[in-house]
């Protein structure tokens, strides 16, 4: 079991920038794709994902200094928020986790053949989201197994989500043949983006906002282009943390960088992941029936080229650091949260139909959720962290803890104690 577990484990750790070409080359074997073909969608996607890799960090990097300067003024915190890296390291500690990728794919299998599902979740590396709940039961009861069904029930509950949300995801996004199966997003982060969305819809005035890049674009012209949008608010939250002007420049030359570069990597992927997506498709109607179809599950990231869910990202996130500071209860400046936001925008941004205000609005609010709810699952968090070998000196968490699952888990771990 030693030896498996390490094997997987080495394979999970070269990340999705040298896993996504094998994965990728292989399914586009399996669809009978050509072998040159089928090597150069695999090294698209890869170099995409690359590309996305160095783009979100571009991000983060400019988004530092106010950051930084933020988490210094802020005061009371008693929770590190140690982000999802530590984490999702730690998850893959208990001994089931080395059974928990083959299982997990041979259910999937099954359910396709069955036709109980369209999705064939390639997302391996996200196991971690999976791994997690199955982790922080395995250590808060002791239990082998019920760590594994955890993390195999999981896996299928993303699924049958990716299936739901599949035609959105399309539709909006324009990624034919794909899915998300990033379980914390569209498991968590659709229902909060889809109720804030109701919410709206009952609210006079504000549900008649239809607040849209496009319709900027034709209104205010070339201010509304996303690379302006990106300079100006780097420029204003450069001056609002009042950062040297040599230092406002490169925020705002950085995340007006990443709204130009971020859609572009992002076609990269798709030039990739269109002929596997057609491949698919044929092999199972040839096998299945006119009626069958296969979405490939794929991260969250392949969403981040939409110019709205950007210009989201980019707005939500020193709103996100303001609330930290200012809301009553919170225990952790939330670093690590902010460097999931980009993420987060992406599921908000598709339920609001690229509605900009509304997009905004339910990133902020799925992080004040993540606030409360990460902080009072903190202790289990620990605990799980600790028993992992994640040395904290106090108490600590994540936003991946934040999910109803895990909420769940550690408050029955309460009650039988």
């Amino acid at each position: 079991m030693d030896t498996v577990h390490n094997i997987i484990k080495s394979i999970t750790d070269m990340g999705a920038t040298a896993i996504l070409p094998i994965i990728i080359t292989v399914l586009g074997l399996v669809f009978r794709m050509k072998i040159g073909n089928a090597i150069k969608s695999g090294l698209l996607v890869g170099v995409g994902f690359l590309g996305l890799t160095l783009v979100v960090g571009l991000l983060n990097s400019s988004l530092k200094p106010a950051v930084d300067y933020y988490a210094k003024i802020g005061s009371g915190f008693t929770i590190a928020d140690i982000g999802w890296p530590a984490v999702g390291a730690a998850s893959w500690v208990p001994p089931f986790a080395a059974l928990a990728i083959p299982l997990g794919l041979i259910i999937n299998l099954v359910l396709v053949r069955l036709r109980w599902t369209k999705t064939l979740n390639v997302d391996i590396w996200n196991y971690m989201h999976f791994l997690i709940p199955g982790a922080l039961a395995y250590f808060l009861f002791d239990s082998f197994w019920l760590g594994l069904v955890v993390t195999l029930v999981m896996s299928v509950i993303a699924l049958f989500v990716g299936d739901l949300i599949a035609s959105k995801w399309q539709e909006y996004f324009g990624l034919e043949g794909t899915t998300c199966t990033t379980i914390i997003y569209s498991a968590w982060g659709y229902p909060i983006a889809w109720l804030v969305n109701r919410i709206i819809d009952f609210i006079p005035g504000l549900n008649k906002l239809e607040f849209s890049l496009s319709k900027i674009n034709k209104k205010i012209g070339v201010l509304g282009d996303p690379v302006i949008i990106g300079f100006i608010v780097g420029l204003v939250l450069g001056a609002i943390t009042k950062r040297p002007v040599t230092e406002i420049v490169t925020m705002a030359t950085g995340i007006a960088g990443v709204m130009v570069l971020m859609p572009k990597v992002v076609g990269v992927m798709m030039d990739g992941l269109s002929p596997i997506g057609k491949s698919a498709k044929d092999f199972m109607i040839k096998r299945m029936g006119n009626n069958s179809n296969l979405n490939v599950g794929m991260d969250i990231a392949l969403g981040l080229g939409d110019p709205t869910t950007i210009t989201t990202t980019v707005v939500s996130i020193p709103i996100v650091m303001l609330l930290a500071l200012i809301l009553p209860g919170v225990q952790f400046f939330p670093i690590g949260l902010l460097m999931s936001v980009t993420y987060i925008s992406v599921m908000c941004t598709l339920t609001s139909k690229g509605n900009l205000f509304r997009s905004i609005v339910s990133t902020v609010v799925f992080c004040i959720i993540t606030f409360y709810l990460a902080g009072f699952v903190a202790p289990g968090a620990t605990q799980m962290l600790n028993s992992a070998g994640v040395e904290l000196k106090g108490l600590g968490t994540d936003v991946t803890f934040s999910e109803i699952w895990n909420l769940l888990i550690y408050w029955v771990s309460t009650l039988v104690k």
